[in-house]
Parts: structure tokens; sequence; C-alpha cells
């Protein structure tokens, strides 16, 4: 196999919650294998200042959408012209997510109801109506960001574990809907990764020590980690690959 495989050229890649973060790297990445990359995310001036840092170094081309991936109505308003635009969308990241920390008798079914909205079903809405043209043209890619929580559970992030076990499941069922017209889907599984929203886990001593315990590899991922594997599963490489999830995870969910 040449490295050819996974060269993104002239492929179009929608990434959702692609401000900062995950989401943003992934862009990058994708970006750096040649696609034409599209930032979404709710606010547009975040997404202008990820634009514009992105493709600052980058010959390929970075736009934005701003769109709120738990609105149909907006999701698909955005699909529709982001397929006007560019032809259609090739690679579709599912990455928008949000965590919210509580014990479950604590627990405001509000706050259960957003979590399971924006990491869960938004993928879904998302991901349907990217696969509508998909299959149409019988060729596309979907990576759904999943977690080590789509198999593992910690107290007081239950709706988290649940909407990522439902996205692992969700990420099988599209394949069984979706694979024979062409269409792969896979998740990709972080373990604990060093980001602007974990800032705080990190500086916790028991929990920085709970991590590095816990992960074989001893120590937090970078954002960097995801790059790799998230280009091998948008690309020609991962051609017979669907349904799966790749752990990134420093080896977390191999041990006990």
């Amino acid at each position: 196999m040449s490295t050819t495989s996974f060269d993104l050229t002239g492929r179009v890649a929608l990434v959702t919650g692609a401000s900062r973060g995950i989401g943003r790297a992934l862009a990058d990445g994708l970006a750096g294998a040649g696609a034409t990359v599209v930032l979404g995310g709710r606010d547009p001036d975040r997404l202008a200042d990820a634009r514009a840092a992105l493709a600052a170094d980058r010959d390929t081309a970075v736009h934005t959408r701003a769109f709120d991936v738990t609105d149909e109505e907006a999701v698909t308003a955005a699909v529709d012209a982001l397929t006007a635009v560019h032809g259609g969308i090739d690679i579709l990241v599912n990455n928008a997510g949000i965590q919210h920390r509580r014990a479950l008798l604590d627990l405001d079914l509000a706050d259960w109801d957003a979590v399971l909205r924006t990491d869960l079903t938004s993928a879904f809405v998302v991901g349907r109506a990217a696969a509508r043209g998909m299959v149409e043209r019988g060729h596309g890619a979907i990576v759904n960001v999943c977690s080590v929580q789509s198999e593992l559970a910690r107290p007081s992030i239950a709706p988290y574990a649940a909407a990522k076990g439902g996205l692992r499941n969700l990420t099988r069922a599209m394949t069984a809907e979706w694979a024979a017209h062409g269409v792969r889907v896979n998740g990709l599984a972080p373990g604990y990764l060093r980001t602007e929203l974990t800032a705080p886990l990190a500086a916790d001593p028991d929990f920085d020590a709970w991590v590095r315990t816990r992960t074989p590899a001893g120590r937090w991922g970078e954002v960097g980690d995801l790059v790799g594997p998230a280009v091998f599963l948008a690309s020609d490489a991962a051609s017979f690959v669907s349904g799966q999830v790749l752990y990134v995870d420093g080896g977390m969910t191999s041990v006990v």
C-alpha cells in the first residue's frame, strides 16, 4: 500500500465541533491530508478564528459553517448549502459534544437530555443528512467520535457514558444500513486527552495520578494522537473497514 491511499485531495470534509480541541485538531489533520475542510460549530467568531489559524499554513481550502447540530432544520440547511457549493460531503466527522458532571441521584432531567441530544442524537441528525448524498453518490466516510466511555463508566458522568455507548452502537447501525451503498462508518474513541475542557482534571493531582496509573502508556494523550487514525478511517486505506471503533487510549480499554 502506498501513501497515496491516505491522500484526501479532492474530498470535502465536514467536522462538527471544530472550533477547538479535538475537532480542530482533526480538521487540521484532514486538511493536511489534502481535504477541503468545513469547520462546523455554533459560534461564528470562534469558527473564523479557527479557520484563520488552520488556513495560514495550508494550500487546501478551509471554510466554516455555523449551525446547531441539535436543530434538524439548521442541519438540513447547512448540508444543503454545502452540497450546493462543494458538490457534496465526502467525509463527515461527528465530533460535537458536551459533558455534564453530576451524580445520578442529583442529575436534572434537562441536563441528561442536553448531553444525549448533543453527544448522540446530533450524530444521527447530521449523519443522516450527510448520508443521503453519500448514498446517492455511492461513496462516503463517516467518523463518529466516541470515547473510552463507550466501553467504561466512572461516577458523575452517566449521561456522557450513555451517549457514547449509544454512539458506538449507532455506528454499527449506520454500517448495517449504509455499507452496501459505499458509505463507511467507524468510530474513533479517544482516551483521556489534554484539551481545554480537561485542563481542570489534568491539574487535579489525584485525577492526574489516576489517569497515568490507569493508562498502560503512562501518560495523557494529546489531540495530535488522533490525527493519523482519523485520516486512516476517512481514507481509501480503510476501504474495507466499517462498523469498527478504533480506541486511541494508550491501552486503557485493554486492561483491568
